[in-house]
């Protein structure tokens, strides 16, 4: 991580918490800046990711705005993290992309939608791509061929998660001294990314908009996260269906990969949308604005994936199929390709900053037993 502005800022400010420490029970940040002395600019960054951005301490600090050394944590941090995604982006000259995020996502999306409908439209008749295809066995696949859906996934998925690979080792060499990663330290973290602990701040929720705190964006971000990985395992469930037992799509209402589908969309949808209006009703001063419309394209993208889809899954035996099913990769196609380039690459970093803590918690303390 570079010696930026922000970094430089978030230094100041991290080591004034540091002799403090009215918050160290607040998050997992603060038991973190207590084992440091010296930060680094990879330190920084750590903590940085490591941040839920619950606000607990920036309603809890006497030193926040309008105080003169204006000491505001989490506006800070979410700088330091939006500057991080770009840092370890790979391959590197695509990290410009995080400085116009929002706009980029949202070109990104219509033009994808675009270039699939328009494929899909010119090579299909009229009559194919408008017909009732009813729910035969691969009538999906008279729109668009198995081989080209194939292709196209495992083409734009593929290099989305070898992007988020070397981001993700980019940013663990960064984030300090190599130390093992324990079962111990694994299993910690991973029950800290499946329970979301830290967005429940200090136990008690997050400050979203004042000093009252609320489990809101928890639930929220729980939604969207178990609706994601449903919407996944739907994928992966029909994948093995098709590949391993010959049943290809579409399928019953009542079968596996539907029910996975519907239950994680409409979580899907209800997370992100419920995140979107969260995003307009938080207090300004802890947030930085100039981020907000990254965030919402993203949230919007995802809600636009989940709505697509439980549409296609209402008309695939009318004649809409071939306009709702091209829609619907059009987006996904464009989640894809914008994944590694998107505030979606908080979870991986999150994750990790995670699994660091996590090893951190468990090491024995210098000259112990």
């Amino acid at each position: 991580m570079r010696e930026t502005d922000a970094v430089i800022n978030a230094r100041r400010e991290i080591e004034v918490c540091n002799a403090c420490r009215y918050c160290e029970g607040f998050c997992a940040v603060f038991p973190a800046i207590e084992q440091r002395r010296d930060f680094t600019a990879g330190d920084i960054s750590y903590l940085a990711n490591l941040c839920h951005n619950c606000r607990g301490c920036y309603y809890a600090c006497q030193y926040a705005p309008p105080h003169q050394w204006g000491i505001n944590i989490p506006a800070t941090l979410a700088e330091v993290r939006n500057e991080s995604y770009a840092e370890y982006a790979w391959p590197r000259p695509l990290a410009r992309t995080f400085q116009r995020n929002g706009t980029l996502l949202s070109l990104a999306a219509a033009l994808c939608l675009a270039l699939v409908l328009f494929l899909g439209i010119r090579l299909n008749s009229a009559t194919n791509f408008f017909g009732a295809h009813g729910t035969q066995p691969e009538s999906f696949y008279t729109i668009i061929p198995l081989p080209v859906l194939q292709a196209v996934g495992i083409a734009s998925f593929g290099f989305s998660l070898l992007a988020l690979a070397m981001g993700a080792r980019s940013f663990w060499r960064d984030a300090g001294p190599r130390d093992k990663v324990t079962p111990s330290a694994l299993g910690i973290a991973l029950w800290d990314v499946l329970t979301l602990k830290n967005l429940g701040g200090g136990g008690n929720g997050c400050n979203d908009n004042s000093e009252a705190f609320s489990m809101r964006r928890r639930y929220l971000h729980h939604a969207m996260f178990y609706g994601f990985l449903l919407c996944f395992a739907a994928t992966c469930t029909g994948f093995v269906y098709h590949s391993f037992l010959g049943w290809p799509a579409p399928y019953p209402f009542l079968s596996l990969p539907v029910l996975l589908g519907t239950v994680g969309g409409i979580g899907l949808i209800a997370g992100s949308v419920g995140m979107v209006a969260m995003r307009f009703a938080d207090d300004p001063v802890p947030n930085v604005a100039r981020l907000r419309g990254g965030d919402v394209a993203l949230l919007l993208l995802l809600a636009l994936i989940a709505v697509t889809g439980l549409v296609l899954l209402a008309v695939r035996a009318t004649g809409a199929m071939g306009l709702a099913m091209s829609i619907h990769l059009g987006f996904i196609l464009a989640f894809f390709l914008m994944l590694p380039y998107s505030k979606m690459v908080h979870g991986v970093y999150r994750t990790a900053a995670l699994l660091r803590r996590a090893v951190e918690r468990t090491m024995k303390p210098l000259g112990g037993e």
